[in-house]
């Protein structure tokens, strides 16, 4: 207010001043005189501004002095509190966990219980027919309270009644997801917690979904018959089944091996280039057995008869030698040579092209075996390591063409073998008999000349 009035007075001053001009030396002095009154007035204005201003601010700092004192004296006594609350609450803790003694160690056992036991029954068939065990097992394993005795005993019932399922035979109508995807419902046999069967089929529990799901590649004939009886045998009877102690995950890999069909497959066009091969083989080796057996039978049938017959070997080659006709020794020694020569290509005919398939069946396999390691490492090049997929087309190639190589070259080579030595022994029984005739001719021509 009082600045207002001095800005005031200053104005009118200046208007006043500006608009009196002094006309003589008088009126100068008294314009003079005028202003020192009026700037005396207006020191004293700013003069009795300042005091107030300063007995203010003086006041204040006495307040605020005495605000501080108040808060530093209100600290202290909380700090003490505080100590005072710290050593009561130590006290406190330590007289806890006297009191306590074993219930932390309870409740960690029962923590790790709650959450092992959490994990094996989401993954137990048994789940189908109690779905919520999971929900109270899971607040068990994450609370930070100390269980009640009434959680404690539900806990153990829990337990109880999984190892109670797990010895029981139970037959119920559950809905079913099938190979093709549908759902059905059926009357499924559960096998304890270890194999669940319907209408002979196998099932495998999904802990994921909570259903059971068709196996889409079943066992053996066997075993589902097995499962087919076992599911329609009286309760009062005696019927063997099917289990598998690791609750689904033999059956799963069982199911998965590949059958002999998936495994040729997985050769390509390797493998069946091997088998093609092999089968030739064997349709030679098939030729050439009836015909060495009628061959044989030939030749027996000639060594017991003293007529020649031309539908043999050994009689095209005794019809070289004549009774009547004497002939010296070396000439009919060379003609039952020649004879003898010109029906070894007859009898030893394909025993070449076995032995050929035979080295080559195994050159084939190690081709694929390079075949399917080159397909491995562009997977490993391409996709890494990570996942073992992306290199089982090309390990399985390699190693089934190798063993369809193998398969194919060792029958081969042992039926090379029996045909070998069969022909060989038919080729010895016509040197045997060769040699006999010209034993005979020696001996009638060292007849007639003694």
């Amino acid at each position: 207010m009082r600045s207002i009035i001095i800005s005031l007075l200053l104005v009118m001053f200046s208007s006043v001043h500006a608009a009196d001009k002094p006309a003589n030396l008088d009126d100068l002095l008294k314009q003079v005189k005028r202003e020192r009154i009026l700037e005396q007035q207006q020191n004293k204005l700013r003069e009795a501004e300042f005091v107030t201003e300063r007995d203010n601010q003086a006041r204040l700092l006495d307040e605020a002095k005495a605000q501080l004192l108040y808060e530093e004296q209100r600290t202290n006594r909380l700090n003490q509190t505080f100590q005072n609350h710290e050593k009561v609450l130590a006290e406190q803790e330590t007289l806890l966990q006297d009191k306590s003694g074993t219930l932390g160690e309870l409740f960690g056992t029962v923590r790790q219980m709650a959450n092992d036991s959490r994990g094996v029954l989401a993954s137990s068939m048994t789940s189908i027919q109690f779905p919520d065990r999971g929900e109270f097992l899971s607040g068990l394993a994450e609370r930070k309270q100390q269980p009640t005795i009434d959680e404690l005993r539900q806990f153990w019932l829990l337990l109880q009644e999984e190892m109670t399922e797990s010895g029981k035979v139970v037959t119920l109508s559950l809905p079913i997801i099938s190979a093709s995807g549908e759902i059905e419902q059926r009357d499924v046999t559960r096998v304890g917690v270890f194999s669940a069967f319907s209408d002979g089929q196998f099932l495998r529990y999904l802990p994921e979904t909570g259903n059971l799901v068709e196996l889409s590649r079943q066992p053996v004939e066997r075993l589902q018959q097995l499962a087919a009886d076992f599911s329609s045998a009286d309760s009062a009877s005696l019927q063997p089944t099917v289990i598998d102690p690791t609750r689904g995950a033999i059956m799963a890999l069982l199911v998965q091996a590949p059958n002999l069909k998936e495994r040729i497959q997985q050769g390509g066009w390797i493998g069946f280039i091997i088998l093609g091969l092999g089968a030739i083989g064997l349709l030679i080796a098939l030729i050439r057995f009836v015909s060495l057996t009628i061959v044989g039978q030939g030749v027996s049938s000639q060594q017991k008869q003293t007529e020649v017959s031309l539908n043999n070997p050994l009689g095209r080659i005794l019809s070289v030698y004549s009774d009547e006709l004497a002939q010296d020794v070396e000439t009919l020694s060379l003609k039952l040579d020649e004879a003898i020569l010109r029906e070894i290509p007859k009898i030893e005919r394909g025993l070449i092209t076995l032995a050929i398939l035979a080295a080559v069946a195994p050159m084939l396999g190690l081709l694929g075996t390079v075949s399917g390691m080159i397909e491995t490492f562009q997977s490993i090049t391409l996709f890494g390591t990570g996942d073992p997929k992306l290199m089982s087309g090309g390990i399985s190639q390699a190693l089934v063409t190798t063993e369809l190589g193998l398969a194919v070259a060792i029958p081969i080579l042992l039926i090379h073998s029996a045909l070998s030595s069969k022909s060989n022994r038919l080729v010895q029984i016509l040197d045997e008999e060769s040699a006999s005739i010209v034993a005979r001719n020696a001996e009638k021509q060292s007849g007639i000349t003694n």
